[in-house]
């Protein structure tokens, strides 16, 4: 394999997939529909192009940083896709948060091709993938997913193989699932003992020596405290992944409770403007609540 790499997608994960793999000596070729993220790239050492199929073209490998499955759809096989493309690569990395079925039907299509599709969700921010703190999950093909460690290696120090196509995608939902309650407790927790009148700070402290401890308070807490929403994951991402997550627990005819009040929390989120805010800006939602 080479070290050039193809990246669709130059957002906010996609960026720091970017940086990662130029700081890792890869050659990275990418494409946005935002010529500032593509001139970023190029400011970056990187080389941006015009479509996904000129990042397809002479490349091996292609990493998917997209918001979700159409995104993806589109990037592979619309119109300037990377079908499209002269030469087809061997490998197509998705670390999209999808929808698991329509990820196995899209790698089942691709391996008609010999294409290897392996939906290789990341467990973390941006700030997390650029720190190497990230968690990979990739499903697919084991062969396929060894062929791909020197760039699995170079985005995260966990990564874990989960198993066929699409158990990533499900690995990450239910991964998510967690990790929203865990935020969304934080914050509710955080509001509360605010009208307690307890020290915020203080408070934050105590709970990282509690077993109410979770990791989110290392990541969102600060962010919480001090109002900085600067985004590193967005409010209607999330949004998007707990949707997915009832849709497949209704699918399964399990009910999940909680899910079904977080997802309330994030529509009037979105609802109050908050969609591009970081997702630690759930705590305002909470405080914009009140008892009849």
């Amino acid at each position: 394999m080479t070290s050039k790499i193809g990246l669709v997608g130059l957002g906010l994960v996609g960026t720091a997939i970017a940086e990662s793999l130029l700081d890792q000596q890869f050659d990275v070729v990418g494409f946005d529909m935002s010529p500032e993220r593509c001139h970023q790239l190029d400011e970056s050492g990187g080389n941006s192009v015009s479509s996904a199929a000129d990042v397809a073209n002479g490349v091996e490998r292609v990493i998917l940083s997209l918001p979700d499955t159409d995104a993806v759809r589109q990037a592979v096989e619309g119109p300037a896709g990377i079908l499209k493309a002269d030469s087809l690569p061997t490998h197509i990395i998705d670390t999209t948060t999808g929808d698991p079925e329509q990820t196995i039907s899209l790698a089942n299509r691709l391996a008609e091709r010999s294409i290897a599709f392996l939906d290789s969700t990341i467990s973390g921010s941006s700030k997390q993938v650029r720190d190497k703190e990230a968690v990979l999950m990739v499903g697919g093909d084991k062969a396929q997913f060894e062929k791909c460690r020197d760039i699995f290696s170079a985005l995260a120090e966990r990564v874990f193989y989960v198993g066929p196509s699409g158990s990533g995608s499900k690995a990450k939902l239910a991964s998510n699932l967690i990790l929203g309650l865990n935020r969304l407790a934080l914050a509710e927790g955080l509001v509360f003992a605010e009208k307690l009148g307890l020290d915020l700070e203080a408070f934050l402290e105590l709970l990282k020596a509690t077993p109410a401890y979770s990791a989110i308070m290392d990541t969102k807490g600060e962010k919480m405290l001090k109002g900085d929403f600067t985004p590193q994951a967005r409010v209607r991402q999330h949004h998007k992944d707990v949707t997915l997550i009832l849709k497949y627990a209704q699918n399964a005819s399990q009910e999940l409770p909680l899910s079904k009040v977080h997802l309330d929390v994030l529509e009037k989120s979105i609802a109050a403007g908050d969609a591009d805010l970081d997702n630690s800006a759930i705590i305002e939602e909470i405080r914009r609540r009140r008892t009849p």
